[in-house]
Protein backbone atom coordinates (compact mmCIF):
# COMPACT_ATOMS: atom_id res chain seq x y z
CA UNK A 1 0.00 0.00 0.00
CA UNK A 2 1.56 3.21 -1.18
CA UNK A 3 1.95 5.33 1.99
CA UNK A 4 1.96 9.86 1.92
CA UNK A 5 5.40 10.68 3.22
CA UNK A 6 6.13 13.99 4.77
CA UNK A 7 7.34 16.46 2.41
CA UNK A 8 11.29 16.46 3.30
CA UNK A 9 10.78 12.26 3.45
CA UNK A 10 10.09 12.82 -0.04
CA UNK A 11 12.76 15.15 -1.23
CA UNK A 12 15.23 13.19 0.71
CA UNK A 13 13.86 9.45 -0.89
CA UNK A 14 14.11 11.52 -4.40
CA UNK A 15 17.50 12.32 -4.16
CA UNK A 16 18.68 8.78 -3.02
CA UNK A 17 17.00 7.47 -6.14
CA UNK A 18 19.12 9.57 -8.40
CA UNK A 19 21.31 8.19 -10.69
CA UNK A 20 22.23 11.47 -12.71
CA UNK A 21 24.71 14.11 -12.59
CA UNK A 22 22.60 16.09 -10.06
CA UNK A 23 18.71 16.39 -9.29
CA UNK A 24 17.08 19.36 -7.92
CA UNK A 25 14.12 18.16 -6.00
CA UNK A 26 11.13 20.70 -5.14
CA UNK A 27 7.73 19.81 -3.15
CA UNK A 28 5.01 22.19 -2.71
CA UNK A 29 2.30 21.48 0.06
CA UNK A 30 -0.54 23.50 -0.94
CA UNK A 31 -3.78 24.64 1.63
CA UNK A 32 -6.44 26.80 0.34
CA UNK A 33 -9.78 28.33 1.98
CA UNK A 34 -12.56 30.30 0.10
CA UNK A 35 -15.55 32.50 0.64
CA UNK A 36 -17.87 33.38 -2.49
CA UNK A 37 -20.71 35.71 -2.14
CA UNK A 38 -23.54 36.76 -3.96
CA UNK A 39 -26.83 39.41 -3.48
CA UNK A 40 -25.47 40.04 -0.06
CA UNK A 41 -25.66 36.92 0.89
CA UNK A 42 -22.78 34.03 1.26
CA UNK A 43 -23.36 31.36 -1.25
CA UNK A 44 -19.97 28.79 -0.72
CA UNK A 45 -17.07 28.16 0.95
CA UNK A 46 -14.66 25.45 0.50
CA UNK A 47 -10.92 23.91 2.20
CA UNK A 48 -8.65 22.04 -0.11
CA UNK A 49 -5.00 20.38 0.09
CA UNK A 50 -2.98 18.99 -2.25
CA UNK A 51 1.05 18.51 -3.19
CA UNK A 52 3.03 18.73 -5.94
CA UNK A 53 6.68 17.38 -6.60
CA UNK A 54 8.89 18.71 -9.76
CA UNK A 55 12.07 16.97 -9.65
CA UNK A 56 14.73 18.44 -12.15
CA UNK A 57 17.67 15.99 -13.23
CA UNK A 58 20.87 17.17 -14.43
CA UNK A 59 23.28 14.89 -17.15
CA UNK A 60 26.59 16.33 -17.89
CA UNK A 61 27.72 15.17 -21.80
CA UNK A 62 31.24 16.57 -23.96
CA UNK A 63 29.06 19.13 -25.04
CA UNK A 64 27.43 20.33 -22.16
CA UNK A 65 25.04 19.95 -19.33
CA UNK A 66 21.49 18.87 -20.21
CA UNK A 67 18.34 18.97 -17.74
CA UNK A 68 14.99 16.99 -17.49
CA UNK A 69 11.89 18.75 -15.45
CA UNK A 70 9.19 16.32 -14.39
CA UNK A 71 6.48 17.55 -12.53
CA UNK A 72 3.09 15.54 -10.76
CA UNK A 73 0.23 16.23 -8.52
CA UNK A 74 -0.62 14.09 -5.35
CA UNK A 75 2.34 11.80 -5.39
CA UNK A 76 3.20 9.22 -2.88
CA UNK A 77 6.89 7.27 -2.12
CA UNK A 78 5.30 4.79 -4.63
CA UNK A 79 5.06 7.45 -7.05
CA UNK A 80 8.82 8.86 -6.75
CA UNK A 81 10.90 6.19 -8.61
CA UNK A 82 9.38 6.76 -11.87
CA UNK A 83 9.10 10.49 -11.42
CA UNK A 84 12.85 10.19 -11.09
CA UNK A 85 13.12 8.17 -13.89
CA UNK A 86 11.40 10.12 -16.14
CA UNK A 87 12.87 13.70 -15.36
CA UNK A 88 16.37 11.49 -15.47
CA UNK A 89 15.12 10.27 -19.07
CA UNK A 90 14.09 13.74 -20.34
CA UNK A 91 17.52 15.11 -19.61
CA UNK A 92 19.39 12.60 -20.74
CA UNK A 93 17.13 13.03 -24.04
CA UNK A 94 17.57 16.64 -24.34
CA UNK A 95 20.05 18.57 -25.46
CA UNK A 96 22.84 20.75 -23.67
CA UNK A 97 20.68 23.22 -21.42
CA UNK A 98 21.86 27.14 -22.36
CA UNK A 99 21.42 28.18 -19.21
CA UNK A 100 23.68 25.47 -17.65
CA UNK A 101 25.23 26.56 -14.33
CA UNK A 102 26.41 24.46 -11.64
CA UNK A 103 23.61 23.47 -9.19
CA UNK A 104 23.49 26.06 -5.96
CA UNK A 105 25.30 24.79 -2.87
CA UNK A 106 26.51 26.24 0.52
CA UNK A 107 23.64 27.45 1.67
CA UNK A 108 23.09 26.60 5.51
CA UNK A 109 19.50 24.66 5.63
CA UNK A 110 16.26 25.77 6.82
CA UNK A 111 16.09 24.94 10.77
CA UNK A 112 12.34 23.59 10.09
CA UNK A 113 13.10 21.76 7.02
CA UNK A 114 12.04 18.71 8.77
CA UNK A 115 8.72 20.02 10.29
CA UNK A 116 4.96 19.52 8.80
CA UNK A 117 3.78 22.06 6.31
CA UNK A 118 1.92 24.97 7.57
CA UNK A 119 -1.55 24.68 6.76
CA UNK A 120 -4.39 26.98 6.31
CA UNK A 121 -8.38 26.74 6.79
CA UNK A 122 -11.59 27.82 7.28
CA UNK A 123 -10.15 29.41 10.80
CA UNK A 124 -8.59 32.11 8.81
CA UNK A 125 -11.56 33.79 8.38
CA UNK A 126 -13.05 34.07 11.86
CA UNK A 127 -12.78 37.47 12.25
CA UNK A 128 -13.29 38.13 8.64
CA UNK A 129 -16.62 36.44 7.73
CA UNK A 130 -18.51 38.32 10.74
CA UNK A 131 -17.81 41.72 9.73
CA UNK A 132 -18.52 40.77 6.33
CA UNK A 133 -22.18 39.88 7.44
CA UNK A 134 -22.36 42.86 9.26
CA UNK A 135 -21.02 44.81 5.54
CA UNK A 136 -24.24 42.58 3.82
CA UNK A 137 -26.56 44.07 6.47
CA UNK A 138 -25.48 47.79 5.52
CA UNK A 139 -25.27 47.02 2.06
CA UNK A 140 -29.04 45.99 2.04
CA UNK A 141 -29.65 48.79 3.82
CA UNK A 142 -28.48 51.26 1.74
CA UNK A 143 -29.95 49.43 -1.12
CA UNK A 144 -26.71 47.90 -2.95
CA UNK A 145 -25.86 44.64 -3.37
CA UNK A 146 -22.41 42.76 -2.91
CA UNK A 147 -20.61 40.15 -4.75
CA UNK A 148 -17.21 38.89 -4.40
CA UNK A 149 -14.70 36.14 -3.29
CA UNK A 150 -12.24 35.91 -0.72
CA UNK A 151 -9.06 33.24 -0.82
CA UNK A 152 -6.29 32.54 1.01
CA UNK A 153 -3.57 30.02 0.50
CA UNK A 154 -0.65 28.91 1.90
CA UNK A 155 1.71 26.95 0.40
CA UNK A 156 5.20 25.38 2.10
CA UNK A 157 7.85 24.86 -0.68
CA UNK A 158 10.82 22.16 0.00
CA UNK A 159 13.92 22.34 -2.09
CA UNK A 160 16.60 19.60 -1.77
CA UNK A 161 19.56 19.30 -4.53
CA UNK A 162 22.52 16.68 -4.25
CA UNK A 163 24.69 19.64 -3.84
CA UNK A 164 23.70 19.68 -0.24
CA UNK A 165 20.42 22.30 0.31
CA UNK A 166 17.87 21.87 2.23
CA UNK A 167 15.57 24.98 2.00
CA UNK A 168 12.47 26.35 2.87
CA UNK A 169 9.99 29.09 2.64
CA UNK A 170 6.04 29.07 3.87
CA UNK A 171 3.99 31.65 1.26
CA UNK A 172 0.44 32.90 2.87
CA UNK A 173 -1.41 34.59 -0.08
CA UNK A 174 -4.87 35.99 0.45
CA UNK A 175 -6.93 38.17 -2.14
CA UNK A 176 -10.34 39.70 -1.15
CA UNK A 177 -12.53 41.36 -4.57
CA UNK A 178 -15.60 42.94 -3.71
CA UNK A 179 -18.10 44.19 -6.32
CA UNK A 180 -21.23 46.70 -4.81
CA UNK A 181 -23.71 46.87 -7.30
CA UNK A 182 -27.23 49.16 -7.99
CA UNK A 183 -29.89 46.63 -7.86
CA UNK A 184 -30.77 48.01 -11.69
CA UNK A 185 -26.84 46.73 -12.17
CA UNK A 186 -26.57 49.81 -14.46
CA UNK A 187 -23.76 51.05 -11.66
CA UNK A 188 -20.85 48.70 -10.62
CA UNK A 189 -17.94 49.27 -8.21
CA UNK A 190 -14.40 46.93 -7.32
CA UNK A 191 -12.38 47.39 -4.71
CA UNK A 192 -9.83 44.66 -3.75
CA UNK A 193 -7.10 43.80 -1.09
CA UNK A 194 -3.95 41.74 -0.55
CA UNK A 195 -3.19 39.95 2.67
CA UNK A 196 -1.20 38.00 4.72
CA UNK A 197 -3.98 36.58 7.19
CA UNK A 198 -7.18 38.59 6.73
CA UNK A 199 -6.53 40.58 10.05
CA UNK A 200 -5.66 43.81 7.85
CA UNK A 201 -8.95 43.75 5.83
CA UNK A 202 -12.10 45.93 6.52
CA UNK A 203 -15.17 44.79 4.61
CA UNK A 204 -16.73 48.25 6.50
CA UNK A 205 -14.42 50.51 5.22
CA UNK A 206 -14.41 49.31 1.78
CA UNK A 207 -18.61 48.80 1.58
CA UNK A 208 -18.16 52.71 2.09
CA UNK A 209 -15.81 53.25 -0.48
CA UNK A 210 -17.81 51.24 -3.08
CA UNK A 211 -20.94 53.42 -1.56
CA UNK A 212 -19.52 56.75 -2.30
CA UNK A 213 -18.91 55.47 -6.05
CA UNK A 214 -21.92 54.05 -7.25
CA UNK A 215 -23.34 57.30 -5.55
CA UNK A 216 -20.77 59.37 -7.49
CA UNK A 217 -22.05 57.18 -10.58
CA UNK A 218 -25.63 58.95 -10.36
CA UNK A 219 -24.15 61.67 -12.27
CA UNK A 220 -23.46 59.95 -15.86
CA UNK A 221 -21.31 61.88 -17.99
CA UNK A 222 -20.22 61.00 -21.64
CA UNK A 223 -16.86 62.27 -22.58
CA UNK A 224 -14.76 61.46 -26.59
CA UNK A 225 -11.69 59.79 -26.64
CA UNK A 226 -8.28 61.85 -26.00
CA UNK A 227 -5.86 62.58 -23.57
CA UNK A 228 -6.49 63.48 -20.14
CA UNK A 229 -4.58 64.32 -16.76
CA UNK A 230 -5.68 61.10 -14.95
CA UNK A 231 -5.21 60.03 -11.63
CA UNK A 232 -4.19 55.97 -11.57
CA UNK A 233 -5.02 54.23 -8.31
CA UNK A 234 -2.17 52.09 -6.34
CA UNK A 235 -3.87 48.82 -8.06
CA UNK A 236 -3.94 50.09 -11.52
CA UNK A 237 -0.02 51.48 -10.74
CA UNK A 238 0.54 48.14 -10.02
CA UNK A 239 -0.78 46.73 -12.81
CA UNK A 240 1.48 48.26 -15.13
CA UNK A 241 4.74 48.58 -13.30
CA UNK A 242 4.72 44.40 -12.46
CA UNK A 243 4.20 43.63 -16.42
CA UNK A 244 7.44 46.27 -17.09
CA UNK A 245 9.25 44.23 -13.98
CA UNK A 246 8.12 41.19 -16.51
CA UNK A 247 9.64 42.41 -19.72
CA UNK A 248 13.10 43.96 -17.88
CA UNK A 249 15.28 40.77 -19.01
CA UNK A 250 18.86 42.17 -19.41
CA UNK A 251 19.39 39.35 -22.08
CA UNK A 252 16.62 40.56 -24.43
CA UNK A 253 17.79 44.11 -23.31
CA UNK A 254 21.04 43.55 -24.71
CA UNK A 255 19.82 41.65 -27.59
CA UNK A 256 17.73 45.09 -28.90
CA UNK A 257 14.16 43.74 -28.13
CA UNK A 258 12.87 45.93 -25.51
CA UNK A 259 12.23 48.95 -24.21
CA UNK A 260 15.25 49.33 -22.16
CA UNK A 261 17.74 48.66 -25.21
CA UNK A 262 19.48 51.71 -26.62
CA UNK A 263 20.11 52.19 -30.34
CA UNK A 264 23.37 50.19 -32.03
CA UNK A 265 23.57 48.09 -28.58
CA UNK A 266 23.29 48.28 -24.78
CA UNK A 267 21.11 49.49 -22.32
CA UNK A 268 19.32 51.89 -20.66
CA UNK A 269 20.91 51.60 -17.25
CA UNK A 270 21.32 54.83 -15.66
CA UNK A 271 19.36 56.39 -17.96
CA UNK A 272 16.51 58.60 -15.85
CA UNK A 273 12.94 57.34 -16.44
CA UNK A 274 11.20 59.87 -14.13
CA UNK A 275 11.52 63.37 -13.26
CA UNK A 276 10.02 62.18 -9.85
CA UNK A 277 12.52 60.88 -7.49
CA UNK A 278 10.60 57.25 -8.11
CA UNK A 279 12.08 53.96 -6.35
CA UNK A 280 10.87 50.82 -7.80
CA UNK A 281 12.37 48.22 -5.83
CA UNK A 282 11.68 44.58 -4.23
CA UNK A 283 13.13 43.29 -1.14
CA UNK A 284 12.05 39.03 -0.02
CA UNK A 285 12.01 40.46 3.87
CA UNK A 286 9.70 43.72 2.97
CA UNK A 287 7.20 44.03 5.90
CA UNK A 288 3.47 42.70 4.87
CA UNK A 289 4.93 41.60 1.78
CA UNK A 290 7.75 38.53 2.38
CA UNK A 291 8.08 36.41 -0.16
CA UNK A 292 11.05 33.65 -1.03
CA UNK A 293 14.60 34.37 0.26
CA UNK A 294 15.73 32.19 -2.65
CA UNK A 295 15.12 31.38 -5.55
CA UNK A 296 12.51 28.92 -6.54
CA UNK A 297 12.32 27.96 -10.24
CA UNK A 298 9.88 24.91 -11.28
CA UNK A 299 11.25 25.65 -15.38
CA UNK A 300 13.61 27.72 -17.27
CA UNK A 301 12.59 30.52 -19.08
CA UNK A 302 13.41 34.26 -20.10
CA UNK A 303 13.53 35.56 -16.34
CA UNK A 304 14.22 32.37 -14.82
CA UNK A 305 16.30 29.09 -14.35
CA UNK A 306 16.40 25.71 -13.08
CA UNK A 307 20.20 25.76 -12.29
CA UNK A 308 19.24 28.70 -9.82
CA UNK A 309 17.29 27.05 -7.58
CA UNK A 310 18.40 27.70 -3.75
CA UNK A 311 20.59 31.21 -5.21
CA UNK A 312 19.76 33.41 -2.20
CA UNK A 313 17.78 37.10 -2.49
CA UNK A 314 18.49 40.26 -1.76
CA UNK A 315 16.80 43.52 -1.86
CA UNK A 316 17.38 45.11 -5.26
CA UNK A 317 16.39 48.52 -6.36
CA UNK A 318 15.32 48.21 -10.06
CA UNK A 319 14.88 52.36 -10.46
CA UNK A 320 16.43 54.25 -7.67
CA UNK A 321 15.37 57.68 -7.43
CA UNK A 322 14.19 57.91 -11.08
CA UNK A 323 17.29 56.11 -12.36
CA UNK A 324 17.18 52.80 -14.43
CA UNK A 325 19.23 50.95 -11.67
CA UNK A 326 18.68 47.30 -12.44
CA UNK A 327 17.87 44.43 -14.92
CA UNK A 328 16.58 40.90 -14.23
CA UNK A 329 18.83 38.55 -14.54
CA UNK A 330 19.77 34.45 -14.18
CA UNK A 331 23.11 33.62 -13.62
CA UNK A 332 23.49 32.57 -17.12
CA UNK A 333 22.05 35.98 -18.22
CA UNK A 334 24.43 38.02 -16.17
CA UNK A 335 27.55 36.23 -17.75
CA UNK A 336 26.21 36.70 -20.87
CA UNK A 337 25.78 40.55 -20.40
CA UNK A 338 28.28 41.29 -18.04
CA UNK A 339 25.64 42.39 -15.78
CA UNK A 340 25.17 41.61 -12.10
CA UNK A 341 23.32 38.83 -11.12
CA UNK A 342 19.56 40.02 -10.54
CA UNK A 343 16.98 37.40 -10.45
CA UNK A 344 13.59 37.88 -9.91
CA UNK A 345 11.53 38.61 -6.63
CA UNK A 346 8.38 37.95 -6.06
CA UNK A 347 7.06 41.23 -4.66
CA UNK A 348 7.31 44.69 -6.02
CA UNK A 349 7.11 48.45 -4.00
CA UNK A 350 7.22 51.93 -5.92
CA UNK A 351 8.59 54.51 -3.57
CA UNK A 352 8.34 58.34 -3.85
CA UNK A 353 8.12 59.61 -0.33
CA UNK A 354 5.05 61.30 -1.29
CA UNK A 355 2.39 61.54 1.71
CA UNK A 356 -1.37 62.32 0.19
CA UNK A 357 -3.87 59.64 0.31
CA UNK A 358 -5.87 59.30 -3.55
CA UNK A 359 -8.96 61.10 -1.65
CA UNK A 360 -6.22 64.16 -0.94
CA UNK A 361 -4.65 63.79 -4.43
CA UNK A 362 -8.31 64.30 -5.86
CA UNK A 363 -8.85 67.01 -3.41
CA UNK A 364 -5.67 68.64 -4.82
CA UNK A 365 -7.12 68.39 -8.33
CA UNK A 366 -7.21 71.96 -10.16
CA UNK A 367 -8.87 72.23 -13.72
CA UNK A 368 -10.41 68.71 -15.15
CA UNK A 369 -8.98 65.16 -14.99
CA UNK A 370 -9.95 61.44 -14.45
CA UNK A 371 -9.92 59.43 -11.64
CA UNK A 372 -9.58 55.45 -12.49
CA UNK A 373 -10.88 52.55 -10.49
CA UNK A 374 -8.62 49.92 -12.11
CA UNK A 375 -7.49 48.30 -15.39
CA UNK A 376 -8.14 45.07 -17.14
CA UNK A 377 -7.26 43.23 -19.92
CA UNK A 378 -3.87 44.57 -20.50
CA UNK A 379 -2.27 43.22 -23.17
CA UNK A 380 1.29 44.11 -25.05
CA UNK A 381 0.91 45.91 -28.31
CA UNK A 382 5.14 46.68 -28.69
CA UNK A 383 7.94 45.10 -26.85
CA UNK A 384 10.54 47.96 -28.46
CA UNK A 385 8.26 50.79 -26.75
CA UNK A 386 6.55 48.46 -24.07
CA UNK A 387 3.40 50.27 -25.59
CA UNK A 388 0.01 48.65 -23.40
CA UNK A 389 -3.31 48.15 -24.45
CA UNK A 390 -5.96 47.64 -22.10
CA UNK A 391 -9.49 48.73 -20.76
CA UNK A 392 -10.73 50.63 -17.66
CA UNK A 393 -13.83 49.22 -15.69
CA UNK A 394 -15.82 49.37 -12.64
CA UNK A 395 -15.86 53.12 -12.40
CA UNK A 396 -14.21 56.32 -14.14
CA UNK A 397 -14.93 59.53 -12.60
CA UNK A 398 -14.75 63.19 -13.59
CA UNK A 399 -12.55 65.80 -10.90
CA UNK A 400 -13.47 69.28 -11.84
CA UNK A 401 -11.80 71.87 -9.22
CA UNK A 402 -10.89 69.14 -6.57
CA UNK A 403 -14.14 66.91 -6.42
CA UNK A 404 -15.77 64.51 -8.29
CA UNK A 405 -18.63 65.52 -10.44
CA UNK A 406 -19.97 62.21 -11.71
CA UNK A 407 -19.27 58.70 -13.45
CA UNK A 408 -17.96 58.78 -17.13
CA UNK A 409 -17.92 56.34 -20.04
CA UNK A 410 -15.06 53.71 -19.94
CA UNK A 411 -12.43 54.13 -22.30
CA UNK A 412 -9.47 51.76 -24.10
CA UNK A 413 -6.35 52.93 -23.29
CA UNK A 414 -2.99 52.91 -25.68
CA UNK A 415 0.15 53.71 -22.62
CA UNK A 416 4.00 53.02 -21.59
CA UNK A 417 4.30 52.25 -17.73
CA UNK A 418 7.96 53.55 -19.01
CA UNK A 419 6.67 56.64 -20.87
CA UNK A 420 3.88 56.78 -17.92
CA UNK A 421 6.85 57.47 -15.35
CA UNK A 422 8.36 60.06 -17.40
CA UNK A 423 5.29 61.75 -17.09
CA UNK A 424 4.11 61.53 -13.15
CA UNK A 425 3.79 64.86 -11.76
CA UNK A 426 2.88 63.56 -8.58
CA UNK A 427 3.13 60.20 -6.26
CA UNK A 428 0.88 59.93 -3.13
CA UNK A 429 1.74 57.59 -0.37
CA UNK A 430 2.43 54.13 -0.72
CA UNK A 431 0.33 51.36 0.38
CA UNK A 432 -0.48 47.48 0.06
CA UNK A 433 -2.69 46.90 -2.93
CA UNK A 434 -4.03 44.29 -4.51
CA UNK A 435 -3.26 44.25 -8.43
CA UNK A 436 -6.48 43.07 -10.31
CA UNK A 437 -5.11 41.91 -13.78
CA UNK A 438 -2.25 40.19 -12.68
CA UNK A 439 -4.20 39.50 -9.18
CA UNK A 440 -3.74 35.53 -10.00
CA UNK A 441 -0.15 35.77 -10.18
CA UNK A 442 1.49 38.69 -8.63
CA UNK A 443 -0.14 39.97 -5.22
CA UNK A 444 2.62 40.81 -2.92
CA UNK A 445 2.68 44.90 -3.97
CA UNK A 446 3.09 48.83 -2.90
CA UNK A 447 2.22 51.31 -4.62
CA UNK A 448 1.16 55.13 -4.38
CA UNK A 449 -1.28 56.86 -6.52
CA UNK A 450 0.32 58.66 -9.68
CA UNK A 451 -0.82 61.70 -11.50
CA UNK A 452 0.03 61.37 -15.10
CA UNK A 453 0.02 64.12 -17.24
CA UNK A 454 -1.65 63.45 -21.22
CA UNK A 455 -3.20 59.91 -20.34
CA UNK A 456 -3.53 58.48 -23.63
CA UNK A 457 -7.46 57.50 -23.49
CA UNK A 458 -7.27 55.92 -27.37
CA UNK A 459 -10.79 55.01 -27.90
CA UNK A 460 -14.30 54.69 -25.91
CA UNK A 461 -15.08 51.66 -25.10
CA UNK A 462 -18.78 50.72 -23.96
CA UNK A 463 -17.65 48.02 -21.32
CA UNK A 464 -18.26 47.78 -17.91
Amino acid sequence: MSRVSKPYEIVERALELSTTDGLVVIADEHSSANLRWAGNALTTNGVTRGRTLTVIATVDGAEGTASGVVSRSAVTTDDLEPLVRAAEAAARGAGPAEDAQPLVSGAPASPDFTDAPAETGSEVFSDFAPALGDAFARARAGGRELYGFANHELTSTYVGTSTGLRLRHDQPNGTLELNAKSPDRTRSAWAGRATRDFKDVDPAAMDAELAQRLRWAQRRIELPAGRYETLLPPTAVADLLIYQLWSSTARDAVEGRTVFSTPGGGTRLGETLAPLPLTLRSDPHAPGLESAPFVIAHSSGDSGSVFDNGLPLAPTDWIREGKLERLTTTRHSAGLTGLPVAPGIDNLLLEAGGEKSLEEMVAATTGRALLLTCLWYIREVDPATLLLTGLTRDGVYLVEDGEVVGEVNNFRFNESPVDLLSRASEAGRTEKTLPREWGDWFTRAAMPALRIQDFNMSSVSPGV
